[in-house]
């Protein structure tokens, strides 16, 4: 590999790792998640036996810390939520209203934790490639159009997900529907967002696997953090799905399967929010 030429892996349009050899020497290595969750590139100076990580500045790492404990805060408190609204539904220690009531706390928790995960990867440190292997800082930004940009779309999904629970969570609360009406405005929402929360974990996957199906990597905490969260959304499909409502009778597929998967996807969530207190710089 010569100083002009680089290595980019991924999948489709999105690269999610470079290696290349900066001008200066040795060999530099980029990749989306480490970059933008902890701020590092790695570098390897020539001729040394091992590697070391090269940091953004302390202004980058700060920010990335604290959107990082707020986002992860977010789907530990949304995901308790949710496993506390699935038990009061399963065990009936309350009406419909209070299980309603918590599940739409529960979904703020979760619409703050997808927005703040957005916030990170428009906030993220930058790279040049073939540049001397350092992240580079930009100005705050509450917004940014990246379609290229694997991590930037996976989270942006997520955050739509976390929109649309909460169109069908502010449904539940209306009185006298019918099995249509609470299909269309309840289940259907549910399902797209379910949806949206898949493809969001499978775009996660492909930036953590530099590749377009899936991997196994034990030791890195952040293929748990995908593995788990991705998970939480396969049981909330399930849930989805089970909590259909049968035109002819009026009543769901499965409520017990509906009321499990949610609680048992919940916790999936929180967990994985709280192992992403410690993907931090």
């Amino acid at each position: 590999m010569t100083t002009a030429e680089q290595r980019a892996e991924g999948a489709g349009p999105f690269t999610t790792r470079l290696t290349w050899r900066p001008p200066n020497g040795g060999t530099a290595v980029w990749e989306s998640r480490p970059a933008r969750r902890r701020g590092v590139i790695a570098f390897r100076p020539s001729g040394a036996p091992a590697g070391q990580d090269i940091s953004a500045d302390d202004l980058t790492l700060g920010r990335l810390r604290r959107l990082n404990a707020i986002a992860a805060t977010a789907f530990v408190i949304g995901g308790a939520l949710f496993a506390v609204g699935a038990g009061v539904a399963q065990l009936g220690a309350g009406d419909a209203t209070t299980c309603a009531s918590i599940y739409f706390t529960g979904g703020l928790f979760f619409n703050t934790g997808g927005y703040v995960s957005l916030l990170q990867v428009v906030n993220a440190p930058r790279h040049e490639p073939g540049g001397e292997g350092r992240l580079n800082t930009l100005s705050w930004r509450w917004w940014s159009y990246e379609p290229t940009r694997v991590d930037w779309l996976s989270t942006l999904i997520l955050f739509a997900g976390t929109l649309v629970f909460a169109v069908n969570l502010f449904d539940s609360f209306l009185k006298g529907l019918s099995v249509q009406q609470i299909n269309r405005l309840i289940w259907t929402p549910d399902v797209v967002g379910c949806a949206l929360f898949l493809l969001s974990g499978h775009l996660a996957s492909v930036e953590i696997c530099h590749r377009a199906w899936p991997c196994l990597h034990r030791r890195s905490l952040g293929w748990w953090i995908v593995a788990v969260n991705q998970l939480g959304s396969v049981l909330f499909m399930v849930s989805a799905l089970a909590a259909y409502t049968r035109p002819a009778t009026g009543s769901l597929i499965n409520a017990d399967i509906a009321n499990w998967t949610t609680l048992t996807g919940a916790c999936c969530f929180s967990l994985g929010g709280f192992l992403q207190l410690f993907e931090r710089p």
